[in-house]
């Protein structure tokens, strides 16, 4: 009796280690959380593609936290990665915010620190094996900064090349909206719906009718005419649309597309062979442009 109960305790150790081993041999798509040893494993079973989630600090009208930004750019690319794997960076949040610098909380850093810093860290993150780095953007004020990066990284070699994905929520099938979708851009519907299923713990819907979210309008100038100070001109409260109305059933549906969008561009970055070899050729080329053909 002794010997089967010593035999029934080594069975069950024996199944509880098995059922472990998946866990234990499993790589985490967070860089941080990855050994030396497992990091190298990751690289290569990334073939090279890294994910760098990109947020901001700055206020999201009354009720959502002033990193919704950069938890929600995280949430979506943390879940992408584990469909498709690819290595995530740390919480990264130094980009173009200086509309809310008005706003507490708000952390905005110079325009020449945002760019080197950027350029080191892409350096840096190439140093380590990734050869194909996708910026994921979750914060529409870097919309011009970040497509600026991409394209000045043409002024020296490289030897990996920077994507850019932008925020893509809506799709065919979409939940109807409550609000108007025009002035739906800052802490709104959408993006309140989708903090809903990322950090529904931070989400204080009872607060959102505390400031208006309403176009102020108090610039004038022709279409295409751009200046600065057009943000604050139309939403001094830095809050663009109706929290109030946001739902759970959006949210998962621009939450799930969005994963979706970010789950292809890893796919699609990982079959392209083009991109760097463009890239190095143009390099080439232009150390010697009189050479190049006509």
């Amino acid at each position: 009796m002794y010997r089967s109960l010593l035999l029934s305790i080594n069975l069950l150790g024996a199944s509880v280690l098995w059922a472990q081993a998946p866990a234990q041999t499993k790589l985490s798509v967070h860089w941080e959380e990855l050994t030396a040893a497992d990091f190298k494993d990751g690289i290569a079973r990334a073939q090279g593609t890294c994910l760098l989630p990109f947020g901001i600090m700055e206020k999201h009208g009354p009720h959502l936290p002033l990193g919704n930004d950069l938890l929600n750019v995280r949430y979506v690319a943390l879940n992408a990665a584990q469909q498709e794997y690819a290595i995530v960076f740390p919480e990264y949040y130094f980009g173009q915010i200086f509309e809310a610098k008005h706003e507490p909380g708000t952390v905005a850093y110079s325009r020449g620190l945002q760019l080197q810093l950027l350029q080191e860290t892409t350096d840096e993150m190439a140093r380590n094996g990734c050869k194909k780095i996708i910026i994921v953007n979750g914060h529409g004020g870097n919309n011009s900064l970040l497509p600026f990066f991409a394209q000045s990284e043409l002024e020296a070699p490289h030897d990996y090349v920077v994507y850019v994905q932008s925020i893509a929520r809506s799709g065919p099938g979409e939940p109807a909206h409550k609000s108007d979708r025009s002035t739906d851009m800052h802490a709104g519907e959408s993006e309140t719906s989708v903090s809903m299923i990322a950090r529904p713990d931070l989400v204080h819907l009872d607060r959102a009718r505390q400031e208006s979210g309403a176009d102020q309008a108090r610039l004038k100038l022709p279409e295409g005419l751009y200046t600065g100070i057009w943000w604050y001109a139309r939403f001094p409260n830095h809050y663009a649309g109706e929290g109030a109305v946001a739902s759970r059933e959006l949210g998962d549906f621009e939450a799930k597309s969005w994963i979706n969008s970010v789950v292809q561009a890893i796919r699609a970055v990982k079959a392209d062979q083009e991109s760097l070899r463009l890239q190095s050729q143009f390099y080439e080329q232009s150390k010697h442009p009189l050479e190049t053909p006509q």
